[in-house]
């Protein structure tokens, strides 16, 4: 049967159940989210006169917990207006619209007989054949289908989602006992494909995966730091970044994520796993206990780990919780020997062999921390998984971790983790030194562009499934590798499609990048049929190099300024007018020059999360890779007879002026950067790559010819030009705007008119260009704009 999900129903509207809802409208999908009926009236209602039976009341806390979610940061929703696809209503007047909906989603309260008796309710108005799932983070699946049906329970599995459900994609699937494998089957293609998750198969064990795995290793390393001594900002440090994980790092995650939330995970953990050799650890230290014990939740409670304080002066502070006393007290620096010896390793697996080196208090954590991670997840197989990669990809896509447990073991060396951990006293599951001894020195490897891992059952490596959609550059960068030079590696991603991958820091945007693209544009017009720029960093690009930037405008070199500056915009119109298509795939930030590369590609295959603009406005100069021409050129090109021109022209002033960044990729439509009927967004980023050189060669083979530059742009000359210069005057009066910012707007008004031209006019995009350029120059020269140049620097921030 080919299933097709046109329309969900989600029971429950939480937390997790409204921002599952947004999920699937955000992929376009409509939802049907219902809750419970209030038992009595508030007192907004009673003043009202409003009676429990009235509509407004009786849908009161379903429409209260999804408008809560909407205005909650970070958003769980691409678009506002998609928050239009999802119906709402309750339990006992619009339960019977299930029977139109093709997948049924529960996320109530987790308590089993609740689940038992809203499946039961369900089954009375499902159709057969429509999929049920549970979105519990731990009651045994097999125990919620009691008493259900052939049909139900065939249709019938877990789902879990992680919060949030946008931004995180762990995607677990928990079979029951009777669950139909087309049903399996649907929902992996399903979750990765649409969904954009990285779905996993997990065992009905307590926990599953993600959650089994990361509890242990959060309540490890709770007893880690009380047995080291240790404070919250050491442990921070360490936890953070260093080793590929979230800024916010241990202790700061834990109080946005809830401490309620954590001890109700470990103690379900401490009741249900009572054979796991770790059990005693899920067992709560007591300054957890106390913390609980005061309410100290974290930021739901406004104050956790971390508290923040306002000062009389009106100034904030930022305290930590001394784990000893837990007192409050002004935080404390973390600093070690064993980090500074990995300030110049830009690879995060290539920092671990040097942090469990370490001869310090940091040393010693990470082999502590590591020798008890390894030697669980080895133990956990088959218990939770059969293979290893499952839980290397539910601790990447559910916690963050930009290196799973086996693939942080594979750097530092198999043989060396099991030296390290027989010191500290743990010894590996009995498969990991039968792998050694059958020839297999690691859990990973990689052949022809493919992931294998090792089958523990077949006792060799296997090819990692599913990995046909996807394009992973770390397993092709070295064997398809055609150019490379300081700045970016040009790859051949087969049927005539090269990739610039930027490997630049941060991905900003400097000489040797444009030498990079320029070579590939000319080597793909010579030898192959289109061109894909895409990496796989954090973020795209978050700008151009802004010391080259800072150093000629000191000097004041401004031929040479001058000639980078038309350096970057020539090579953004080659990206425009080459002889073969030019495909971008942003995702991230995709700042300054990252924006105004992708505005000059032919197309753009955006991830969903990509927050993309064009921010040059806020260090004190205008964009100046192109991106004021063609904010000025996609102006004019929405110009329409009878229309107030000049509006349409404010709006994309003030995307620039306003440094405007969207935040998802459908905002970026409303911001005229990525276009309706040519531009695409993708959810799933592993899909990205693939999907972009899709379409460069689908252009190539339909026929592609290299465009006529512009001359055709309509310009409104002193029309627009004194609109905006008597704008500007009013919001520096008014002082929402300083001097010099007034001064930034003036050029960029300048150039966006055209110049001082006496009546509309039609320009070539060269035309525009040179203003744009000559204005860039002239604001490089202000005190002012050297200063935030200065102060970006010294952030170590592009532009």
């Amino acid at each position: 049967m080919k299933r097709r999900i046109n329309k969900v129903a989600v029971i429950g509207s939480g937390i997790m159940g409204s921002g599952i809802a947004c999920h699937f409208a955000n992929i376009g999908v409509e939802v049907l989210l219902l809750d419970i009926v209030p038992r009595e009236l508030n007192d907004k209602e009673k003043k009202k006169g409003l009676s429990l039976e009235d509509k407004v009341v009786r849908n009161r806390i379903v429409n209260d917990a999804l408008q809560a979610s909407v205005k909650s940061k970070p958003s769980p929703i691409y678009h506002l207006d998609f928050v239009n696809r999802i119906t709402t209503g309750n339990l006992e007047d619009d339960i019977h619209k299930v029977a139109e909906v093709d997948w049924i989603i529960e996320v109530v309260v987790e308590r089993l007989d609740i689940k038992k008796q809203v499946f039961e309710n369900l089954e009375k108005h499902r159709k057969p054949g429509t999929l049920i799932t549970t979105n519990t983070s731990g009651i045994p699946i097999n125990f919620m289908t009691e008493g259900r049906s052939e049909d139900f329970k065939k249709h019938f599995c877990g789902t879990h989602f992680f919060n949030p459900p946008r931004y995180l994609r762990l995607f677990e699937i928990i079979p029951g006992k009777e669950t139909s494998s087309e049903v399996l089957d649907f929902l992996v293609m399903y979750g990765e494909k649409f969904l954009g998750k990285k779905a996993v198969l997990a065992k009905d064990t307590p926990a599953f995966i993600g959650n089994r795995i990361g509890i242990f290793s959060i309540m490890s390393l709770f007893h880690t730091v009380k047995d080291m001594g240790m404070t919250i900002e050491e442990v921070d440090k360490l936890t953070g970044p260093v080793i590929g994980r979230q800024k916010s790092a241990t202790f700061r995650t834990v109080d946005v994520v809830g401490l309620d939330t954590l001890v109700h995970v470990a103690n379900g953990l401490h009741e249900n796993v009572p054979k796991d050799e770790q059990h005693d650890l899920f067992a709560l230290p007591d300054f957890i206990n106390n913390m609980m014990d005061k309410k100290w939740l974290g930021s739901k409670t406004g104050q956790g780990f971390y508290k923040k304080l306002k000062n009389k002066d009106g100034s904030s502070e930022i305290q930590s919780l001394d784990l000893d006393t837990l007192e409050y007290r002004g935080r404390k620096s973390a600093s070690f020997a064993t980090l500074e010896m990995t300030k110049s390793i830009d690879n995060v697996a290539d920092r671990f062999k040097v942090l469990v080196k370490g001869k310090d208090k940091a040393g010693d954590f990470y082999r502590k921390s590591f020798s008890a991670l390894f030697a669980y997840v080895s133990n956990r197989i088959p218990e939770i998984s059969d293979e290893l990669y499952k839980i290397d990809d539910a601790m990447k896509a559910g916690f963050g971790w930009e290196h799973g447990p086996f693939q942080i073991w594979d750097a530092i060396g198999v043989e060396k983790g099991i030296e390290m951990m027989k010191a500290e006293g743990y010894e590996p599951a009995a498969w990991v030194n039968e792998m050694l001894e059958n020839g297999s020195n690691s859990f990973y490897t990689v052949k022809e562009g493919n992931t294998y891992y090792y089958d523990i059952q077949d006792k060799k490596q296997a090819k990692v499934p599913g990995q046909d959609a996807f394009i992973i550059l770390d397993n092709i960068r070295e064997s398809k590798e055609v150019f490379k030079n300081s700045g970016v590696v040009v790859e051949d991603l087969g049927d005539g499609i090269l990739n610039v991958e930027f490997r630049s820091k941060m991905n900003s945007i400097g000489g040797d990048v444009l030498d990079g693209l320029n070579k590939a544009i000319d080597m793909a017009e010579k030898d192959y049929q289109g061109l894909v720029v895409a990496n796989d960093g954090k973020n795209f690009s978050v700008g151009a190099n802004i010391g080259m930037i800072f150093m000629m405008a000191v000097e004041q070199e401004y031929d040479e300024l001058n000639m980078a500056i038309k350096y970057f915009q020539d090579t953004m119109m080659r990206m425009r007018y080459s002889s073969i298509p030019t495909v971008a795939a942003p995702h991230g930030m995709t700042l300054g020059g990252g924006c105004e590369l992708s505005l000059h590609a032919d197309k753009i295959v955006a991830a969903a999360e990509t927050y993309i603009g064009l921010v040059e406005f806020g260090v004190g100069v205008i964009p100046g890779g192109g991106g004021t021409k063609e904010m000025t050129v996609r102006a004019a090109d929405t110009f329409q007879k009878d229309d107030v021109e000049l509006n349409r022209l404010r709006e994309h002033f003030l995307t620039i002026g306003m440094a405007k960044v969207s935040t998802s990729a459908h905002e970026a439509y409303d911001l005229n950067i990525l276009q309706k009927g040519k531009d695409i967004v993708v959810v799933n980023p592993d899909r990205q790559l693939a999907i972009a050189k899709k379409h460069a060669l689908l252009m190539a083979e339909n026929g592609y010819t290299q465009p006529i530059k512009r001359r055709d742009i309509k310009v409104l000359g002193k029309q627009a030009l004194g609109a905006f210069l008597v704008g500007t005057d009013q919001m520096a009066a008014g002082k929402y705007i300083s001097e010099h910012d007034k001064k930034i707007a003036n050029k960029l008004a300048y150039v966006m008119a055209g110049g001082d031209l006496s009546e509309n006019q039609l320009v070539s995009e060269q035309y525009l260009l040179d203003l744009e350029r000559e204005a860039f120059l002239s604001l490089t020269g202000e005190r002012k704009t050297l200063e935030r140049l200065q102060h970006m620097l010294k952030k170590g921030k592009p532009l």
